[in-house]
């Protein structure tokens, strides 16, 4: 049976089982790569994306338990108007082998939404349920300081 999903904004019929995972609809059916296969398990965060605003593991939700408006790194931000977390991502150098950092950048967004100034211990707190293989945990944590303190000068 076919079900209507919207995600970044836009309807999209899927026509796949109830229990498919969100990140196969995506990735698959969609074409939307920004969401990453990591663990399969819902370990690594790397298939992070945002269901009504919060931050889920996209290889854990089955389609027929998606509850709301899906949102994925693609809707995030653009290239040309990018999200406050991805310019800071790309100011303090993040990435290095970029596989985990479309989930981190979804996880760190739902932070700042619920708390626009993080200590490092909530950082670390929010954040440790998403894995970096390459160890850039002390950039990821500069980078959401760096993004909260713009979003907050921007409310200003």
């Amino acid at each position: 049976m076919a079900t209507t999903l919207t995600i970044n904004g836009s309807d999209h019929r899927i026509d796949v089982p109830d229990d498919t995972p969100l990140l196969w609809i995506l990735r698959d059916e969609l074409g939307m790569t920004g969401t990453k296969f990591g663990c399969g398990v819902g370990s690594c965060g790397a298939c992070t994306v945002h269901i009504d605003g919060e931050a889920m593991r996209s290889c854990q939700v089955a389609l027929g338990d998606v509850w709301g408006d899906v949102t994925t790194i693609e809707g995030l931000g653009t290239p040309d108007t990018m999200h406050a977390l991805q310019a800071a991502w790309l100011r303090n150098q993040v990435a290095q082998c970029g596989y985990c950092q479309s989930g981190q950048i979804m996880q760190a967004a739902d932070l700042l939404s619920q708390n626009p100034d993080p200590t490092d211990d909530e950082i670390d707190a929010a954040m440790s349920g998403n894995l970096c293989r390459c160890g850039t945990y002390s950039r990821i944590r500069a980078a959401i300081r760096d993004a909260a303190t713009q979003m907050r000068e921007e409310v200003l």
